[in-house]
C-alpha cells in the first residue's frame, strides 16, 4: 500500500527528480490505481494539466478529503518555465504545499487517512477560476465520491472551494471550511491563516469520533 515508501520528514521533497520518479512508480498500487484511472478520464475532458493523486496519501482508503481550489504551477509536470511534480502533494516545491505539510502535522493527521484534491482539477496557466470551471469541477466530484467508501469528512480549503458546499450536502459526511494556506492569504489574513491547523484538527477529531462510534 502507501507504506511502500517512507513519508518525507521535511517539506518540498518533490523538488528532487528521484522522489518524483519513485512516487510515479506507485500510481498503479492498489490503493491509488482507481484514482489514477479517474485522473486519466479527467484528462480526456479537461484542458490544461490534471495532476495525479499522491500515492503516499490514503488513496481510496482515505477518511478525509481535503478539497482545495485549483492546482498550482508546481503540480504541472509539463511546465515550461519550471517543471512541477505531476502530483497534488504536500511535498511539492512551493510555499502552499510547505504550509500544508506543517499544518497537517500540527493538526495530528496520519497521512494515510487523508487525500488532497481540488475543486477545479486542472491547472491551465492561471490561478483565476471562472464560474463555469467551478461548476464543472464540482460536478466531477460525484465520481470521486464513489471511489472513497471510508470517507468520514471533507475539508473545503479556501473560499472558492467553499462554494461547492451545497453540491456536497448529499455526501453524508461532515463538512469543514478553512482558509487557504497560500502565502497570499498569509499576508492578507495572518490570524486566520494561523487558525487553519485548528480547523483541520477539528476535522480529525470528528473522524476519530466516528471511528470510536463504529467500534462501540
Amino acid at each position: 500500500m502507501n507504506a511502500l515508501l517512507p513519508s518525507p520528514e521535511q517539506p518540498r521533497a518533490m523538488a528532487r527528480e528521484d522522489v518524483r520518479r519513485a512516487r510515479a512508480m506507485l500510481l498503479d498500487a492498489p490503493h491509488v490505481a482507481p484514482l489514477t484511472e479517474y485522473v486519466a478520464r479527467l484528462r480526456e475532458s479537461w484542458g490544461g494539466f490534471v495532476p495525479d493523486f499522491d500515492p503516499l496519501d490514503g488513496g481510496v482508503h482515505a477518511k478525509a478529503l481535503f478539497l482545495m481550489e485549483k492546482p498550482g504551477p508546481m503540480t504541472d509536470a509539463e511546465g515550461v518555465r519550471r517543471v512541477g511534480s505531476g502530483f497534488i502533494s504536500r511535498d511539492n516545491d512551493d510555499p502552499t504545499a510547505e504550509a500544508i505539510f506543517h499544518f497537517m502535522a500540527a493538526a495530528g493527521w496520519d497521512r494515510r487517512d487523508t487525500l488532497l484534491w481540488n475543486t477545479v482539477p486542472s491547472w491551465n496557466g492561471t490561478r483565476a477560476i471562472k464560474a463555469g470551471e467551478l461548476r464543472a469541477g464540482a460536478a466531477a466530484l460525484s465520481d470521486l465520491r464513489q471511489l472513497l467508501p471510508g470517507l468520514k469528512a471533507v475539508v473545503l480549503v479556501g473560499a472558492r472551494a467553499a462554494q461547492a458546499t451545497k453540491l456536497l450536502q448529499d455526501w453524508d459526511v461532515p463538512l469543514f471550511v478553512s482558509d487557504h494556506p497560500s502565502p497570499i492569504n498569509r499576508a492578507a489574513r495572518p490570524e486566520r491563516w494561523r487558525q487553519i491547523p485548528e480547523i483541520w484538527k477539528e476535522a480529525r477529531l470528528s473522524v476519530d469520533d466516528a471511528g470510536t462510534e463504529a467500534l462501540a
